[in-house]
């Protein structure tokens, strides 16, 4: 019969009595001293290893932070892509025929006003990094006036957006209008942007103004619009919702 895994006079869920008699069965083997203060373990070597440091918790395995250079070759590889921030990568989710319908027509209908103007629109695939916070994201639909700055060798990353636009879900809507919004506003080179709805007619568009406010304007309905006087164009609903269907 084996070593005897000692028991212990505090009840525990299975899963963690199971947990605590592995490290005593490795205590035993390795003459390491250890003990449970608040449902955590604490391991001291024993005099063999001539180790008195001790350690806490040895359930926690310690995480690595990525670099943005890590990030960004891991990135290029990957077959779904990630935003990056304070280290962490997020997987993000896939869009819906909505979506990627007004997306596109955002990109016709701006785009055809451009003939003739230093501007150009991406679409979500190019990155962007906002330097103040060290963000790096994609947004639905970016503008830039002018030569594009890009911040990296692979010319995939962008740092000077005037427009940005971000097509809303249910699951994205609160962060869109909220945290990402005090990202994209700390870019000196924004002036606008565009949070449009799937599921209804609904356009809403910040504008930053002089003295670094930003106002809100809105559409609703097929016969509204949103001008963007920053780089001379307008949204038109009609254009912006053509052959979107909303769910009943």
């Amino acid at each position: 019969m084996g070593s005897q895994i000692p028991q212990f006079s505090t009840p525990r869920k299975s899963l963690r009595k199971r947990t605590w008699g592995f490290h005593d069965l490795i205590a035993q083997k390795f003459n390491f001293q250890h003990e449970i203060k608040n449902n955590r373990l604490y391991w001291r070597a024993g005099v063999e290893f001539g180790i008195s440091q001790e350690v806490s918790p040895m359930s926690s395995v310690p995480k690595h932070y990525l670099t943005p250079e890590e990030y960004l070759h891991r990135e290029r590889k990957a077959d779904f892509r990630s935003e990056y921030f304070r280290g962490e990568m997020f997987a993000m989710a896939g869009a819906s025929a909505n979506h990627n319908l007004i997306v596109s027509n955002c990109i016709e209908t701006i785009g055809q006003q451009f003939k003739k103007k230093p501007c150009r629109v991406f679409p979500s695939d190019l990155k962007l990094r906002i330097e103040a916070t060290g963000l790096y994201t994609y947004p639905d639909l970016s503008v830039v006036c002018g030569e594009p700055q890009l911040d990296s060798d692979g010319g995939d990353v962008l740092l000077n957006p005037v427009v940005l636009v971000e097509v809303l879900s249910d699951s994205t809507e609160a962060y869109d209008r909220g945290k990402r919004f005090e990202h994209y506003r700390t870019i000196p080179s924004l002036n606008h942007y565009v949070l449009i709805a799937q599921d209804r007619h609904s356009i809403d568009c910040l504008t930053r103004s002089s003295d670094g406010s930003w106002n809100l304007t809105s559409c609703q309905g097929l016969d509204g619009k949103i001008t963007l006087s920053a780089i001379e164009s307008e949204l038109i609903g009609s254009e912006v919702y053509d052959k979107v269907v909303f769910a009943s």
